[in-house]
Protein backbone atom coordinates (compact mmCIF):
# COMPACT_ATOMS: atom_id res chain seq x y z
CA UNK A 1 0.00 0.00 0.00
CA UNK A 2 0.63 3.42 -0.83
CA UNK A 3 0.12 6.56 2.12
CA UNK A 4 -1.34 9.59 0.12
CA UNK A 5 -1.35 13.16 1.69
CA UNK A 6 -4.49 12.09 3.71
CA UNK A 7 -2.37 9.50 5.59
CA UNK A 8 -4.98 6.79 4.06
CA UNK A 9 -3.57 3.81 2.38
CA UNK A 10 -4.09 3.32 -1.40
CA UNK A 11 -3.27 -0.22 -3.10
CA UNK A 12 -0.41 -0.29 -5.68
CA UNK A 13 1.08 -3.10 -7.84
CA UNK A 14 5.09 -3.07 -8.15
CA UNK A 15 6.52 -5.25 -10.43
CA UNK A 16 10.44 -5.57 -10.25
CA UNK A 17 12.56 -7.24 -13.23
CA UNK A 18 15.69 -7.81 -13.81
CA UNK A 19 17.20 -6.78 -17.28
CA UNK A 20 18.96 -8.58 -19.30
CA UNK A 21 22.26 -7.94 -19.41
CA UNK A 22 24.18 -5.95 -21.55
CA UNK A 23 27.28 -6.96 -24.09
CA UNK A 24 29.50 -4.49 -23.43
CA UNK A 25 28.98 -3.97 -19.94
CA UNK A 26 29.46 -7.83 -19.25
CA UNK A 27 34.03 -7.01 -18.50
CA UNK A 28 32.70 -4.75 -16.40
CA UNK A 29 30.91 -6.62 -14.33
CA UNK A 30 33.38 -8.98 -13.40
CA UNK A 31 35.99 -6.80 -13.46
CA UNK A 32 34.39 -3.22 -11.56
CA UNK A 33 34.42 -3.30 -7.94
CA UNK A 34 32.58 -6.51 -7.98
CA UNK A 35 32.38 -8.90 -4.96
CA UNK A 36 32.52 -12.59 -5.55
CA UNK A 37 31.62 -15.28 -2.71
CA UNK A 38 32.01 -18.78 -3.49
CA UNK A 39 29.34 -21.25 -2.93
CA UNK A 40 30.81 -24.57 -4.41
CA UNK A 41 33.70 -25.86 -6.12
CA UNK A 42 33.99 -29.42 -7.86
CA UNK A 43 36.54 -30.22 -10.24
CA UNK A 44 36.21 -27.24 -12.73
CA UNK A 45 32.80 -26.37 -11.72
CA UNK A 46 32.50 -23.37 -8.99
CA UNK A 47 29.59 -21.33 -8.53
CA UNK A 48 29.79 -17.93 -6.95
CA UNK A 49 26.97 -14.91 -5.39
CA UNK A 50 28.29 -12.08 -7.10
CA UNK A 51 27.36 -8.22 -6.41
CA UNK A 52 27.83 -5.86 -9.19
CA UNK A 53 27.91 -2.20 -7.96
CA UNK A 54 25.24 0.22 -8.36
CA UNK A 55 25.25 1.03 -11.62
CA UNK A 56 25.10 -2.42 -13.42
CA UNK A 57 22.48 -3.93 -11.14
CA UNK A 58 19.60 -2.12 -12.38
CA UNK A 59 16.06 -3.26 -12.12
CA UNK A 60 13.22 -2.25 -13.94
CA UNK A 61 10.25 -1.35 -12.05
CA UNK A 62 6.46 -0.82 -13.46
CA UNK A 63 3.71 0.75 -11.02
CA UNK A 64 0.18 0.55 -10.83
CA UNK A 65 -1.28 3.24 -8.87
CA UNK A 66 -3.98 3.53 -7.86
CA UNK A 67 -4.44 -0.32 -8.22
CA UNK A 68 -7.56 -1.78 -8.77
CA UNK A 69 -8.90 -4.75 -6.85
CA UNK A 70 -8.32 -6.12 -10.51
CA UNK A 71 -5.06 -5.42 -10.82
CA UNK A 72 -4.16 -6.94 -7.88
CA UNK A 73 -5.89 -10.18 -8.41
CA UNK A 74 -4.33 -10.25 -12.03
CA UNK A 75 -0.52 -10.27 -10.02
CA UNK A 76 -1.24 -12.37 -7.49
CA UNK A 77 -0.02 -16.13 -8.06
CA UNK A 78 -2.74 -18.49 -8.85
CA UNK A 79 -3.64 -21.91 -10.22
CA UNK A 80 -4.30 -22.21 -14.40
CA UNK A 81 -6.29 -23.69 -15.89
CA UNK A 82 -6.84 -24.27 -19.93
CA UNK A 83 -10.15 -23.63 -21.60
CA UNK A 84 -11.33 -25.08 -25.34
CA UNK A 85 -13.71 -22.00 -26.38
CA UNK A 86 -15.43 -23.09 -29.25
CA UNK A 87 -17.31 -20.61 -31.37
CA UNK A 88 -20.76 -20.69 -29.30
CA UNK A 89 -18.97 -20.80 -26.05
CA UNK A 90 -17.34 -17.16 -27.12
CA UNK A 91 -21.17 -16.11 -28.21
CA UNK A 92 -22.80 -17.81 -25.19
CA UNK A 93 -20.20 -17.14 -22.43
CA UNK A 94 -17.05 -14.95 -23.70
CA UNK A 95 -18.47 -12.07 -24.75
CA UNK A 96 -21.05 -11.80 -22.58
CA UNK A 97 -18.91 -11.50 -19.91
CA UNK A 98 -16.14 -9.10 -21.87
CA UNK A 99 -19.58 -6.80 -22.46
CA UNK A 100 -20.42 -6.74 -18.48
CA UNK A 101 -16.38 -5.40 -17.64
CA UNK A 102 -15.64 -2.31 -17.05
CA UNK A 103 -11.43 -2.44 -17.24
CA UNK A 104 -10.36 0.98 -18.79
CA UNK A 105 -8.90 1.41 -21.76
CA UNK A 106 -8.63 4.91 -21.57
CA UNK A 107 -4.22 4.63 -21.52
CA UNK A 108 -4.71 3.11 -25.30
CA UNK A 109 -6.66 5.67 -26.70
CA UNK A 110 -4.74 8.44 -24.88
CA UNK A 111 -1.76 6.83 -27.05
CA UNK A 112 -4.17 7.45 -29.96
CA UNK A 113 -4.85 10.64 -30.03
CA UNK A 114 -1.38 11.61 -28.79
CA UNK A 115 -2.29 12.73 -25.35
CA UNK A 116 0.32 10.08 -23.79
CA UNK A 117 3.45 8.77 -24.92
CA UNK A 118 3.62 10.67 -28.66
CA UNK A 119 7.12 11.03 -28.11
CA UNK A 120 7.64 7.02 -27.73
CA UNK A 121 5.57 6.49 -31.12
CA UNK A 122 7.73 4.44 -33.51
CA UNK A 123 5.95 4.38 -36.64
CA UNK A 124 2.46 5.33 -37.34
CA UNK A 125 -0.07 4.76 -40.38
CA UNK A 126 -2.91 6.94 -39.98
CA UNK A 127 -5.58 5.44 -41.58
CA UNK A 128 -9.08 5.19 -39.46
CA UNK A 129 -9.72 1.85 -40.76
CA UNK A 130 -6.51 0.56 -41.61
CA UNK A 131 -3.71 2.28 -39.74
CA UNK A 132 -2.05 2.12 -36.31
CA UNK A 133 0.38 3.01 -33.90
CA UNK A 134 3.88 1.10 -32.75
CA UNK A 135 5.07 2.01 -29.33
CA UNK A 136 7.51 0.17 -27.37
CA UNK A 137 5.82 -1.90 -24.49
CA UNK A 138 6.57 -0.90 -21.32
CA UNK A 139 8.09 -4.05 -20.54
CA UNK A 140 10.98 -2.64 -22.29
CA UNK A 141 13.46 -0.29 -21.28
CA UNK A 142 15.10 0.37 -24.65
CA UNK A 143 18.54 0.05 -22.94
CA UNK A 144 19.31 -3.36 -24.71
CA UNK A 145 17.80 -5.59 -27.83
CA UNK A 146 17.77 -8.85 -26.06
CA UNK A 147 14.17 -8.04 -25.08
CA UNK A 148 13.25 -5.60 -27.32
CA UNK A 149 9.28 -5.27 -27.42
CA UNK A 150 7.21 -3.03 -29.01
CA UNK A 151 3.09 -2.71 -29.44
CA UNK A 152 0.69 -2.28 -32.97
CA UNK A 153 -2.26 -0.52 -31.49
CA UNK A 154 -4.83 -0.67 -34.27
CA UNK A 155 -6.71 2.91 -35.01
CA UNK A 156 -10.12 1.06 -35.43
CA UNK A 157 -11.49 0.96 -32.30
CA UNK A 158 -14.78 -1.68 -33.30
CA UNK A 159 -12.12 -4.77 -33.01
CA UNK A 160 -11.57 -6.53 -29.57
CA UNK A 161 -9.65 -9.42 -30.18
CA UNK A 162 -8.73 -12.10 -32.20
CA UNK A 163 -12.14 -13.30 -32.45
CA UNK A 164 -13.25 -10.20 -34.42
CA UNK A 165 -11.61 -10.46 -37.16
CA UNK A 166 -12.25 -11.36 -40.57
CA UNK A 167 -10.93 -11.26 -44.52
CA UNK A 168 -12.10 -7.36 -44.23
CA UNK A 169 -9.04 -7.18 -41.64
CA UNK A 170 -6.39 -8.41 -43.87
CA UNK A 171 -5.42 -4.77 -45.25
CA UNK A 172 -4.86 -3.83 -41.85
CA UNK A 173 -2.97 -7.18 -40.65
CA UNK A 174 -0.87 -6.98 -43.67
CA UNK A 175 0.15 -3.40 -42.96
CA UNK A 176 0.91 -4.07 -39.04
CA UNK A 177 3.29 -7.00 -40.25
CA UNK A 178 5.07 -5.43 -43.37
CA UNK A 179 5.08 -1.63 -41.46
CA UNK A 180 5.63 -2.81 -38.34
CA UNK A 181 9.26 -4.98 -39.78
CA UNK A 182 10.18 -2.35 -41.57
CA UNK A 183 9.99 0.01 -38.59
CA UNK A 184 11.99 -2.03 -36.24
CA UNK A 185 14.53 -2.71 -38.70
CA UNK A 186 15.01 1.45 -39.49
CA UNK A 187 14.91 2.00 -36.04
CA UNK A 188 16.51 -1.04 -34.05
CA UNK A 189 18.42 -2.76 -36.68
CA UNK A 190 16.43 -5.80 -35.98
CA UNK A 191 15.78 -7.76 -38.83
CA UNK A 192 11.54 -9.69 -39.42
CA UNK A 193 13.96 -13.06 -38.96
CA UNK A 194 14.19 -12.18 -35.44
CA UNK A 195 11.17 -11.07 -34.27
CA UNK A 196 8.29 -13.23 -33.14
CA UNK A 197 4.93 -10.77 -34.40
CA UNK A 198 1.76 -12.55 -32.49
CA UNK A 199 -1.77 -11.88 -31.14
CA UNK A 200 -2.69 -13.04 -27.50
CA UNK A 201 -6.09 -15.36 -26.80
CA UNK A 202 -7.25 -14.07 -24.47
CA UNK A 203 -5.81 -10.55 -24.53
CA UNK A 204 -5.08 -8.69 -21.71
CA UNK A 205 -7.22 -5.81 -22.50
CA UNK A 206 -10.02 -5.82 -25.74
CA UNK A 207 -8.98 -3.44 -28.16
CA UNK A 208 -6.90 -5.43 -31.06
CA UNK A 209 -2.79 -5.02 -30.26
CA UNK A 210 -0.15 -6.90 -32.19
CA UNK A 211 2.99 -8.04 -29.55
CA UNK A 212 6.66 -7.08 -31.66
CA UNK A 213 9.19 -9.38 -29.16
CA UNK A 214 13.03 -10.39 -30.16
CA UNK A 215 12.91 -14.03 -31.31
CA UNK A 216 15.43 -14.82 -28.84
CA UNK A 217 13.58 -13.16 -25.78
CA UNK A 218 10.94 -15.58 -23.52
CA UNK A 219 8.59 -12.98 -23.82
CA UNK A 220 5.65 -13.22 -20.98
CA UNK A 221 2.92 -14.38 -23.02
CA UNK A 222 4.81 -15.74 -25.74
CA UNK A 223 3.78 -19.61 -25.12
CA UNK A 224 1.40 -22.03 -27.31
CA UNK A 225 -1.76 -21.64 -25.62
CA UNK A 226 -1.78 -18.02 -25.73
CA UNK A 227 0.14 -16.50 -28.48
CA UNK A 228 -0.84 -16.83 -31.86
CA UNK A 229 1.78 -15.96 -35.07
CA UNK A 230 0.18 -12.54 -37.32
CA UNK A 231 1.63 -14.06 -40.67
CA UNK A 232 -0.61 -17.75 -39.73
CA UNK A 233 -3.85 -14.99 -38.77
CA UNK A 234 -3.68 -13.62 -42.33
CA UNK A 235 -2.73 -17.19 -43.84
CA UNK A 236 -6.21 -18.43 -41.86
CA UNK A 237 -8.29 -15.43 -42.93
CA UNK A 238 -7.33 -15.73 -46.14
CA UNK A 239 -8.26 -19.10 -46.77
CA UNK A 240 -11.50 -18.51 -44.83
CA UNK A 241 -12.74 -15.34 -43.96
CA UNK A 242 -15.06 -16.67 -40.97
CA UNK A 243 -12.28 -18.98 -39.71
CA UNK A 244 -11.54 -17.13 -36.06
CA UNK A 245 -15.69 -17.74 -35.81
CA UNK A 246 -15.39 -21.01 -36.67
CA UNK A 247 -12.78 -22.99 -34.92
CA UNK A 248 -12.55 -23.96 -31.30
CA UNK A 249 -9.29 -21.61 -29.43
CA UNK A 250 -7.47 -22.67 -26.82
CA UNK A 251 -6.54 -20.35 -23.19
CA UNK A 252 -5.43 -20.38 -20.06
CA UNK A 253 -7.04 -19.02 -17.10
CA UNK A 254 -6.16 -18.42 -13.31
CA UNK A 255 -7.85 -19.99 -10.56
CA UNK A 256 -9.22 -16.46 -9.34
CA UNK A 257 -10.49 -15.09 -13.24
CA UNK A 258 -14.45 -14.85 -13.24
CA UNK A 259 -14.39 -16.04 -16.59
CA UNK A 260 -13.13 -19.49 -15.31
CA UNK A 261 -16.45 -19.49 -13.25
CA UNK A 262 -18.51 -18.53 -16.21
CA UNK A 263 -17.05 -21.58 -18.02
CA UNK A 264 -17.53 -23.42 -14.46
CA UNK A 265 -21.18 -22.57 -14.38
CA UNK A 266 -22.10 -23.76 -17.65
CA UNK A 267 -20.29 -26.85 -17.52
CA UNK A 268 -17.51 -26.29 -19.80
CA UNK A 269 -15.12 -27.31 -17.67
Amino acid sequence: QVTGPSGEGTDAVVILEKTPFQEEKVSDLLKKHTKLELQMRNDIYSTYHLYPPPELSEIKTTVVYPATEKHLQKYLHQEVHLIRETWEDYKNITLPFIQSQSFSIQWVYNILEKKAEADRIIHENPDPCNGFVLVPDLKWNQNQLEDLYLIALVHCREVKSLRDLTAEHLPLLRNILEEGKEAVAKRFGVPGSQLRIYLHYQPSYYHLHVHFTALSYDAPGSSVERAHLLADVIDNLALDSTYYQKRALTFALRADELLLKKFQEAGRV
